[in-house]
């Protein structure tokens, strides 16, 4: 519990680092995922030195990455070419056999409950073993 709580700890501090629409968006999305899957398990990895890190959502398995770039706040799904996405979130990473994103840029409106399906479905599917 003590490496989920200095995950949280980063997961803050990243969200902090970016005091403008990015560290919003951020904040905001990780609010979502908290909300679809309260058991929700929050990491941070592959810091190195040319990287500070990336906040990790997992249940059972890895749900999504939340990455923040200049342009766009990326959320990409670990196996997200598996998961039905009636909604038409994934708009990065498309040609991929097995991840799938979603680039949010500034201004964009997120469909927290399109979002919010999608957590609930790839912690499904990392239940179902596949």
């Amino acid at each position: 519990m003590a490496g989920q709580a200095r995950a949280s700890e980063q997961i803050d501090q990243r969200i902090k680092d970016f005091d403008d629409w990015r560290g919003e968006t951020l904040a905001k999305v990780r609010a979502i995922i908290k909300k679809a899957d309260p058991d929700v398990v929050e990491e941070w990895k592959w810091a190195k030195a040319t990287s500070p890190g990336v906040p990790v959502w997992e249940h059972n398995g890895g749900i999504c990455t939340g990455e923040v770039y200049k342009a766009v706040v990326k959320l990409t799904f670990f196996k997200g070419a598996s998961l039905n996405d009636p909604s038409e979130l994934f708009n990065s990473s498309l040609e991929g056999k097995v991840r799938r994103a979603i680039d949010i840029r500034e201004g964009d409106k997120i469909d927290e409950k399109a979002l919010a399906q999608l957590i609930k479905d790839a912690v499904a599917l990392n239940g179902s073993g596949k």
